[in-house]
């Protein structure tokens, strides 16, 4: 009797322990430093002027390849620019351009402005190929790329502007050194580099989520 009360007593130790280790990683898994690393992340739109290491832009990138897509298409071709020359002399056609539009004439004449890539001194240019999901492929792809960057210290955004620009006359020389195949169009460019600001979370709506019964 002795002998089955050590038993159960034993098993109520490992039970408590399990229940309470159990608890205790379900309280980690809360806390995680990837879920940390999205919660923290932010749009940084003020870099110092250093481009990011090739070997750490290199990691991004394969973090990015790494994203799911529909059927493994894997419809993307991707182009890391951290050539000043091409960043200077892109910006400089851009700045002329938007001086033309008094709507974002502003942005080019900010005396922070150094860069039409919100002066991210490295930059990545995706561009996608014919697939029915190429354009959520691209969004998993931009989301891996920047959470890596966070995880690593460094700052990105997400650009639509150069998008458009890129697509124009007045860029196509700076276009065509992408070397895009010719079935393949300019999707997303997102900027890289060390931040220099810290800015706040801004607002999240959570009542546009809802349980469904």
């Amino acid at each position: 009797m002795k002998k089955i009360f050590l038993y159960i007593m034993a098993a109520t130790l490992l039970l408590g322990n399990g229940c309470g280790n159990q608890e205790k990683q379900t309280q980690n898994d809360m806390n995680n430093e990837v879920i940390e690393t999205i919660m923290a992340r932010r749009s940084i739109r003020a870099y110092q002027p250093q481009a990011v290491e090739r070997e750490i832009m290199d990691q991004i990138v394969k973090c990015g390849i790494n994203a799911p897509n529909g059927m493994n298409a894997q419809p993307w071709e991707v182009r890391i620019v951290d050539n000043p020359e091409f960043i200077d002399g892109c910006t400089k056609i851009f700045v002329e351009r938007m001086k033309q539009d008094p709507r974002r004439a502003k942005m080019v004449e900010d005396p922070s402005f150094k860069n039409m890539f919100r002066n991210a001194p490295t930059v990545v240019f995706i561009a996608l190929g014919d697939s029915r999901f190429a354009y959520i492929d691209c969004g998993l792809m931009a989301q891996n790329m920047m959470l890596a960057a966070k995880s690593l210290g460094i700052g990105s955004i997400a650009l639509g502007s150069p998008v458009d620009f890129f697509k124009s006359e007045e860029a196509a020389d700076y276009y065509k050194r992408l070397e895009f195949p010719d079935n393949y169009t300019l999707a997303l460019v997102l900027g890289f580099g060390y931040p220099d600001e810290s800015p706040d979370a801004k607002p999240r709506d959570e009542s546009k989520i809802r349980w469904i019964e």
